[in-house]
């Protein structure tokens, strides 16, 4: 990992301080020991606007009878430690590198959403892909899809970077970048909006193109699938219901918070944010309808083989060595495909 400057790194650490979690140790403090019906979630980021809809889902199966803990971690390397370790039961994230390279009993059951972010930059120092030829820049973590994405705008672009680090959280980079600790970084839409509203003229967005794949997706052991596969059932059934009622409705996001009352020490301008996000995701397809079904695999090959986190020609990858579809297509043939 690229060493921190001293100002981002208090960013970071300010923000994980207020979660309290900083290693696995205070994870499995939290979370107890391992039951029959219970699931341990590790989310390798904070929670914000952008988790919400997960909160939802999460509070609905638990109302099912499912107990669900979730630890959110400093990085998706540590929350695919745990799930490796066995110190978790499933991970949040896109781990193509980890399952290739170790080759963990390890699958992605379950597509959260497409990958949607945006590379902004200070026009006081950069105005396009080209001025970030030797530059710094500032991703979510390491494996993440923002590292991913900046990855293959570098190989569009014929660029190479001094140095990339990591800062989880966009509204903890976004943050970083008002206070001028960053120069050039990649966030969600909430906080691309919040930068171009605090500073019109300052903050540009780079063009990105046409990006298809996955952003986050659930993955566990599949010794856990098989033997948790009721509990998980009920996880994807909610899952898939609380998508579709956000793709009809978005402001299903912020009603579902009100009567849940999930994020109750959200700053007021960022739950103001709660209806346009999950409108302007719902728009551009961000949460799938169905889970993410094997075309989303094929579309993950092509864009992280490029991007640099999988090896070989993507049409001789398998889907069965990333993914496992037995959750999803149990719930979708009881709730329907759409």
């Amino acid at each position: 990992m690229t060493k921190l400057s001293k100002p981002v790194a208090r960013c970071a650490a300010a923000a994980l301080c207020a979660l309290g979690l900083f290693g696995m140790g205070l994870f499995a403090a939290a979370t107890g020991a391992q039951a029959a019906g219970k699931i341990r979630i590790a989310f390798g980021d904070i929670a914000t606007v952008e988790t919400l809809n997960f909160q939802i889902a999460i509070e609905r199966a638990k109302a099912r009878g499912v107990e669900i803990d979730v630890a959110y971690l400093k990085s998706e390397d540590i929350a695919a430690q745990a799930v490796v370790s066995g110190d978790a039961d499933v991970g949040v994230g896109t781990p193509y590198a980890l399952l290739q390279k170790v080759r963990a009993p390890i699958r992605m059951f379950y597509q959260l959403s497409s990958l949607r972010f945006f590379p902004i930059v200070n026009t006081e120092f950069y105005q396009d892909w080209k001025d970030l030829d030797g530059e710094e820049i500032v991703v979510h973590s390491r494996g993440s899809g923002t590292e991913a994405i900046m990855n293959l705008m570098a190989q569009r672009h014929g660029i190479a970077y001094k140095s990339v680090s990591y800062v989880p959280g966009s509204e903890v980079r976004a943050g970083a970048m008002l206070q001028g600790n960053i120069k050039a970084t990649i966030v969600d839409s909430a906080n691309r909006r919040l930068l171009q509203q605090k500073g019109p003229d300052k903050f540009k967005v780079l063009p990105l193109g046409d990006i298809n794949a996955s952003d986050e997706a659930l993955y566990a052991n599949t010794e856990f699938l098989a033997r948790e596969g009721e509990a998980v059932g009920v996880l994807v059934e909610e899952l898939l219901g609380v998508w579709r009622e956000i793709n009809k409705d978005p402001g299903a996001a912020k009603a579902g918070r009100e009567k849940l009352g999930l994020l109750p020490e959200l700053p007021a301008d960022l739950a103001g944010e709660i209806d346009p996000y999950f409108e302007e995701a719902v728009a551009v397809g961000m949460f799938p309808d169905n889970g993410g079904v094997e075309s989303a695999a094929q579309d993950d090959f092509a864009f992280y083989s490029v991007a640099g986190q999988l090896e070989g020609d993507p049409k001789d990858l398998k889907v069965e060595d990333f993914w496992d579809y037995g959750p999803l297509e149990a719930a979708l043939d009881k709730l329907g495909r759409m």
